[in-house]
């Protein structure tokens, strides 16, 4: 366990060292400057600033700066707020993504593996149908189309909600909804195929055999390993919801990461575009090795094939 752990903790700081390389030097080799935007810019202010951020330096001693700052928690000043930091950035916006994060993760789990039961226990009935037409829509319909919908029918036509912003309970409801939207129709298709799978092994005719009754067979046999695929998608899911979701956050005006993201592509804000990249892409790495560890826990055979791999 220990070997298979570092092995996947070694593994885990090199990528996240890779997508930092590749980040930085796509970000400088891309056409123009933060600052060629700006209309009328005296070319000895521009100088001033670019020296501010050290892009007068050479790429090669910027990237080792980025390196050693990065190592000190430092990612440098915003080029789009004046006297903040990346990670006052980071640290403003990523709560309110956090929270709206955590509720739509909720609401994907809790009823994408119930309909996902439902539908397999109910396998060709109505009940199955319903659920499937429900996962459909949650994965042809993006998030925007959804949320467009729940704007419409909810804040506008029957003002049961505030159409946007971020302040109690009320202002979570929608944009949670639009943002599980696929995760649900994913984990749903995902329990109802892995259910049926494992329904159809020996081990639970055996079960049946012995006597136990079906909500025993269901729930202590079928069940643990038919969530082994969710537990799987739960890294990249919780990391996507959690950092933000641009589309969702941009329509509810809500100040999360994902706004910043994008207004930092527009303002060409080189400082926070990369602290935000790798922000996201550390926090989703860092998911997918627990995850890992979770799913050795699980499957403890799964411990012994990898490890011998």
């Amino acid at each position: 366990m220990i070997k298979y752990v570092i092995k996947r903790l070694f593994a885990s700081v090199v990528t996240i060292w890779v997508v930092i390389t590749l980040t930085f030097f796509l970000m400088r080799f891309m056409p123009g400057g933060p600052f060629d935007g700006e209309k009328n810019l005296p070319p000895a202010i521009k100088a001033n600033l670019e020296a501010k951020f050290g892009l007068d330096k050479p790429i090669l001693e910027q990237y080792k700066k980025y390196l050693v700052d990065i190592t000190k928690g430092e990612f440098g000043p915003s080029m789009s707020y004046e006297g903040r930091t990346v990670q006052w950035v980071i640290g403003y916006s990523f709560p309110a993504s956090a929270k709206l994060g955590l509720v739509a993760v909720l609401i994907s789990l809790a009823c994408g593996v119930l309909l996902g039961i439902l539908s397999a226990l109910k396998q060709g009935k109505w009940p199955d149908s319903v659920c499937m037409l429900v996962a459909t829509i949650g994965v042809t319909v993006p998030s925007f189309v959804i949320a467009s919908l729940l704007i419409y029918f909810l804040a506008v036509k029957w003002r049961l909600l505030p159409p946007t912003g971020f302040k109690d309970w009320r202002f979570y409801i929608m944009p949670s909804i639009a943002l599980a939207g696929y995760s649900l129709a994913f984990i749903t298709r995902l329990t109802r195929s892995r259910l049926l799978d494992v329904l159809r092994q020996d081990y639970i005719r055996t079960a049946k055999a012995k006597g136990l009754s079906r909500r025993a067979v269901i729930f202590k046999h079928a069940l643990r390993n038919s969530l082994i695929p969710v537990v799987t998608y739960l890294g990249p899911l919780i990391a996507g919801v959690l950092t933000g979701s641009f589309v969702v956050e941009k329509i509810f005006a809500i100040p999360g990461l994902g706004r910043e993201f994008v207004k930092s592509v527009n303002h060409r804000d080189y400082t926070t575009l990369l602290g935000v990249t790798i922000f996201y892409s550390t926090f989703l790495i860092l998911c997918n090795f627990v995850v890992d560890i979770l799913y050795v826990v699980i499957a403890p055979r799964i411990k012994l094939e990898t490890t011998e791999g």
